[in-house]
């Protein structure tokens, strides 16, 4: 992937920060994009630090209007986007009986419509190219399901049956669309849960130890690779074996 431009969502920290730095050390320039410009900015610096291109974008995914202006942004000062990884991802846990109407729209359109609109911008440019990743980040809980979060396992089960539709609609022009559902992984979002449910957590994953960032990193690296060209329509699992 020397070269081609890569674009990742929620890029300022966690599995979207671990992305952008293996798909830079894979030889990627790399667009990182999210709310937090500073975080972006230290990033975008360690990774210059190494030789290797970044271009900072800021991009609140609930907002259509920011979305276009981002990718249409990068395309033209950093490059044509090869590369996409919708990563960013919000939660309002609750139980459904008790959801919020605004807590379920606000999950919906930043995971699941944020990741739509972003699709949608890079698809001609990949198309004009003949060659395109789209790699989108659901996880582990819209496969199995999870009680309290409605909307967010709704929004990642969506992202895996927007994964398909796009992959069948894009596959004879060489783009490859898939998904990587990650299980439980050591970021800001599980860093709140308490020991007892971490204990909990740890007693039903196989492997008996919780994800790192790096394990889904390397996952996307591999799907935004050459060697991943014959993969479409995929929903890889980077969970420990604890949901098989």
């Amino acid at each position: 992937m020397t070269n081609r431009t890569a674009f990742i969502t929620g890029a300022s920290r966690g599995i979207g920060r671990a992305c952008a730095q293996a798909l830079s050390s894979a030889g990627a320039r790399v667009a990182v994009a999210a709310r937090n410009v500073e975080q972006l900015e230290t990033l975008a610096a360690e990774l210059r630090s190494n030789g290797r291109e970044a271009f900072v974008v800021p991009l609140d995914l609930a907002n259509p209007d920011s979305i276009k202006e981002a990718l249409a942004k990068t395309s033209k000062d950093f490059g044509s986007i090869s590369i996409l990884v919708n990563n960013a991802g919000i939660t309002k846990d609750g139980l459904a009986l008790r959801m919020k109407k605004d807590d379920w729209d606000a999950v919906i359109a930043t995971n699941l419509t944020g990741a739509f609109l972003a699709i949608q911008q890079v698809l001609q440019g990949m198309m004009r190219e003949r060659w395109g990743r789209i790699i989108n980040i659901s996880s582990v809980v819209g496969e199995m399901g999870n009680a309290g979060q409605a909307n967010y396992v709704a929004s990642k089960a969506g992202l895996i049956g927007l994964t398909k539709s796009i992959a069948q609609e894009m596959g004879s022009r060489n783009i490859t669309v898939n998904a990587v559902a990650p299980g439980y992984i050591e970021t800001d979002m599980t860093q709140a849960l308490t020991q007892e449910l971490k204990d909990k957590m740890l007693a039903n994953i196989p492997l008996r130890r919780i994800g790192r960032p790096e394990d889904v990193a390397a996952a996307v690296r591999f799907l935004a690779s050459d060697d991943a060209a014959y993969i479409t329509g995929h929903v890889l699992d980077v969970n420990g074996g604890i949901y098989m």
